[in-house]
């Protein structure tokens, strides 16, 4: 029998603390509706910050428990501070590339195996050749200034109650295994000698991730997903863009997300760490795979 997750409420409701936030859950001790950002688990469902605090003046001590988020991550001060820095992270790599131009893409951009494009080198380069950073380092490079604004404004809109309800390390393995997901399907299935680069596999990871956590806050998940429905028809389209890594990030990131919040109390950190885990083994043992049928 699942447990209780506090109070029910109907969708319409909206937090008391954010008032431009719906929400379908309330604080087990004041009653009063709560969002993701101010939930902070309990030892029995969820209280709001003020009532951890003891300052609800209902007269009861601060739960015995040490504040949670809704996945069991550490309630933190600033749930925008890793969405800041992936954001940073990105905004320097987009500067340096301006500043060297198109060697830092060659170096760091999704490629499988292809011969280097400088005449001068004729060598192979690429994951399939042992530059496995690839697939990582892809993920945070951008040249045109609409790409990083696309990725970099959908980060800062969908991350931070992300952040605020998974908690700081379980939000960046969602983050970082949703962009492997992406550069994992795109070694997979898409030309060997195409450049693939870009944050939107990890984004789209996010998309994924959103939905999971408004279906299990009971939210109205009609904006989510009609947002998301616009981007997958923008993604097979138009060209140019990988559809891969959009795919293999979204189904990344739906994955990781359901274990990450619908993991039972008792064996939570199993199921998460454990899915985790087995999401990267499946994806490095696609990439090896790959790497054999490419060499062989």
């Amino acid at each position: 029998m699942e447990e209780q997750q506090g109070q029910s409420r109907p969708a319409s409701a909206r937090c008391y603390r954010h008032p431009d936030r719906e929400t379908g859950i309330s604080c087990t001790r004041c009653d009063r509706p709560i969002c993701p950002e101010c939930m902070i688990q309990a030892s029995v469902g969820f209280q709001c910050p003020e009532c951890v605090r003891g300052g609800s003046g209902t007269g009861h001590a601060p739960g015995a428990s040490r504040p949670r988020t809704l996945a069991g991550g550490a309630v933190t001060a600033d749930p925008r501070l890793v969405t800041k820095v992936l954001l940073g992270i990105n905004v320097a790599v987009f500067v340096a590339v301006l500043a060297v131009g198109d060697r830092l893409v060659e170096a760091l951009a999704m490629v499988g195996y292809a011969y280097d494009p400088d005449p001068a080198v004729f060598d192979w380069i690429g994951v399939a050749d042992g530059e496995w950073y690839r697939m990582l380092t892809s993920a945070f490079l951008h040249q045109e200034v609409w790409h990083i604004g696309f990725n970099m404004l959908a980060l800062w809109w969908l991350g931070p109650q992300l952040e605020a309800a998974l908690g700081r390390w379980r939000y960046l393995a969602l983050y970082l295994l949703s962009a492997l997901g992406g550069s994992t399907l795109t070694y997979l299935v898409a030309a060997q000698n195409q450049l693939s680069l870009g944050a939107s596999g990890a984004i789209f990871g996010l998309f994924g991730a959103t939905a999971v956590l408004m279906r299990r806050m009971r939210y109205d998940m009609r904006p989510i997903l009609v947002l998301l429905a616009i981007n997958l028809v923008i993604t097979f389209t138009f060209s140019g863009i990988a559809w891969e890594a959009h795919i293999g990030g979204l189904v990344t990131g739906a994955v990781v997300a359901y274990a990450m919040v619908h993991a039972p109390r008792n064996r939570r950190a199993l199921v998460q760490y454990g899915t985790c885990a087995a999401m990267f083994l499946v994806m490095a043992v696609v990439c090896v795979v790959r790497t054999v049928g490419l060499l062989g």
